[in-house]
């Protein structure tokens, strides 16, 4: 398109990107699983969940950054409609985000004068809402959307994703959307083991009772309700909740992958699976559904007891290995970039079985991956790296892994098994070799990360006095020294 190089074109570009909307906010397509959003959103469509625009506005956006422009408009098309039957009063409120899309999909067609008309509208609209930015108007619904826009794309997003829901509510705290907003995103943040969030666990609790007294029939929120009444005089109330909230919500996917969930921790596998392949028939390429599968059966094959050349499976345990390939393996092929904990679990039933080259090469791809939460990269560490020392007898690949893992400071449960291995490997080391540099060194690295300056110097001082030239021991030395 040769007019995109001109002047017009980098003036439109500079407005554009002042916008909010799904263009400014999400991941791009590096750091998302496109086909699997795509697939997610329009199952949200087909099976007329709530909110059908904002999925209609996701697709759109999605369908943009795989180059099918026509569909994308066509799309916010129908955003457009459901917003103006939806939204009959407070129309134009609704539509900056759907305006923003389309001036940015217009602009990848090259139609540069529609890609303006809409940023003329977005101006007009704007203008009486704010004195802030010319074409866009930080209300609640453009920070409600964005929220959900966020934490829809990938968990690296969730933290911004709840500040989102957070200024929404600042404006308009009783709306259910937000306050849901705000539920479920603290509630995924407080299952990362190294967030704030994880260490005061009932805060999801609050905001999701708050939605049921405004709605009663929110049958996504009972479930996640009960998920969080884990104890022993909440059990009958959480019973209770999943029970309604299966009464109200049998065709929603939602309601009974959560439902499948509660009733795996409680043990009741079987009827965890029974709902989740409910599930399944409703939304037959949805990658967490498999995932959650292939983790009933991976309980079922642990009670069963341990396979090793002692005691090789039985054809019970070889049946549920193959269901847990199978599950793991679906849920993993779809996200090549966010199915993490699904690759990291595929590896572990290869492992389980014997298939250590199969289990090596997951783990290969899973090190090279950027752009992903930290406790993420601290699983992947603790499992490749005990994969290389206890299955390879790889000690200077394992302990470069867990190293890996304790250098980024992010405090989660992964992190400090890391710590754990590494203090048991040097002490052993230590027994049987003690000038062996790379001990003292990991030694002093630890003393460092635990705050005792002179021990770590020590440390770094003996490892130095074998490997004399090593840059990492200097340059600790150096920083150790030199700090107060």
């Amino acid at each position: 398109m040769n007019t995109m190089s001109s002047r017009m074109g980098d003036l439109l570009k500079e407005k554009l990107d002042q916008l909010q909307c799904h263009f400014t906010w999400s991941p791009q397509k590096e750091t998302v699983d496109l086909d699997d959003m795509m697939y997610r959103f329009q199952d949200s469509i087909d099976l007329n969940l709530k909110y059908k625009a904002r999925s209609y506005n996701q697709i759109a956006f999605v369908n943009c950054l795989q180059g099918n422009s026509e569909e994308a408009i066509q799309n916010l098309k129908e955003a457009e409609k459901i917003l103006r039957e939806n939204h009959k009063d407070a129309f134009e409120r609704n539509s900056i985000i759907t305006y923003g899309n389309y001036a940015w999909v217009h602009y990848h067609m090259g139609q540069l004068d529609k890609a303006q008309s809409y940023l003329d509208k977005l101006e007009m609209i704007c203008k009486p809402l704010t004195d802030g930015p010319r074409y866009t108007a930080m209300i609640p619904e453009v920070y409600g959307e964005k929220g959900w826009s966020l934490l829809s794309s990938a968990a690296p997003y969730y933290e911004k994703a709840k500040e989102c829901f957070e200024k929404a509510l600042e404006e308009d705290p009783n709306n259910t959307e937000w306050i849901m907003g705000k539920a479920t995103v603290l509630s995924r943040l407080e299952a990362f083991s190294g967030t704030p969030e994880s260490q005061e666990r009932n805060q999801s609790v609050k905001y999701l009772q708050h939605v049921l007294e405004l709605d009663p029939d929110d049958s996504i929120a009972m479930v996640l309700l009960a998920l969080k009444l884990k104890g022993r005089s909440e059990r009958e109330e959480a019973n209770k909740l999943v029970e309604q909230a299966l009464q109200k919500g049998s065709k929603d996917p939602y309601v009974l992958r959560y439902s499948a969930k509660f009733y795996r921790v409680q043990g009741a596998v079987e009827e965890a699976v029974n709902l989740l392949k409910q599930a399944l028939e409703l939304t037959p390429h949805s990658c967490l559904l498999h995932h959650q599968i292939g983790i009933c059966y991976r309980m079922k094959l642990n009670k069963l007891g341990n396979i090793n050349r002692r005691r090789p499976a039985t054809q019970e345990q070889t049946e549920l290995i193959s269901q847990c390939k199978y599950h793991f393996g679906k849920a993993s092929e779809c996200r090549p970039r966010s199915a993490i904990i699904p690759m990291l679990d595929l590896a572990d039933i290869y492992k389980k079985s014997g298939e250590y080259s199969k289990a090596e090469e997951i783990y290969n791809n899973l090190v090279k991956l950027e752009d992903i939460r930290p406790e993420n990269i601290q699983q992947i560490c603790l499992q490749a790296g005990s994969f290389e020392l206890y299955q390879k007898g790889s000690e200077s690949s394992a302990v470069s892994l867990f190293l890996k893992g304790v250098k980024i400071e992010y405090d989660s449960e992964e992190r400090k098994k890391c710590k754990e291995i590494l203090e048991k490997w040097a002490d052993e080391k230590h027994c049987y070799a003690p000038r062996d540099s790379k001990a003292l060194g990991v030694r002093g690295l630890l003393y460092q990360l635990d705050g005792n300056k002179s021990k770590a110097i020590e440390y770094f001082e003996k490892a130095l006095e074998i490997d004399h030239e090593n840059e990492e021991y200097l340059r600790a030395l150096s920083q150790l020294r030199h700090s107060h």
